[in-house]
């Protein structure tokens, strides 16, 4: 594989994770796929992005607050470490990652590149932002559901919201929960 014993003892001891590629060459040797590996599988025609849920190095939190007006002195104090996994992945089996396309969401501060975070085993309510497979095209919209009727909409005044009807075949794949995108 081009890694060492320790880097193996390490993975088991659960003091280091394996790398994507690490993962991967593992899998191949296995002869066995990564969700295999890892325990977490995705619909087929979903595309995701990278092996995102694969738990990484946990982080440093830091205790004190971020001001976001004048600055505070720094305090050099951890609380302890963050796992990002353990923060935007409440079911792990049920959650999965897709990178956003388009500008539909804007107004729900989701952009073109974004990473979002969805959970299949939340159940969408009304004003959830949901995947959503509609006449078997994915999209990214708000439920928005009246006494009636029901619809997708966007959150950008450009687009129009689409009701639903019963002539259309609509899926919710889940439950956006995080936007990840840069600053």
């Amino acid at each position: 594989m081009g890694v060492v014993q320790g880097c193996v003892s390490n993975w088991e001891s659960g003091t280091r994770e394996p790398k994507v590629s690490e993962l991967a060459n593992l899998a191949r040797i296995l002869k066995v796929t990564t969700s295999e590996l890892t325990g977490f599988t995705v619909p087929r025609h979903l595309k995701l992005f990278g092996d995102a849920t694969i738990p990484g190095k946990k982080m440093p939190l830091f205790t004190s607050h971020i001001s976001a007006g004048f600055p505070s002195p720094a305090d050099d104090y951890i609380e302890k470490r963050l796992n990002l996994n353990d923060l935007l992945i409440k079911n792990r089996a049920s959650t999965f990652f897709v990178k956003v396309s388009g500008d539909s969401m804007l107004d729900a501060g989701i952009h073109n590149g974004d990473i979002l975070v969805v959970d299949r085993s939340k159940t969408p309510v009304n004003n959830s932002i949901v995947i959503a497979v509609l006449n078997g095209e994915l999209t990214v919209k708000r439920i928005r559901k009246t006494r009636k009727k029901l619809y997708l909409a966007p959150e950008n005044e450009d687009y129009a919201e689409i009701e639903i009807t019963k002539d259309m075949d609509l899926t919710v794949w889940g439950v956006v929960t995080n936007v990840i995108h840069p600053v």
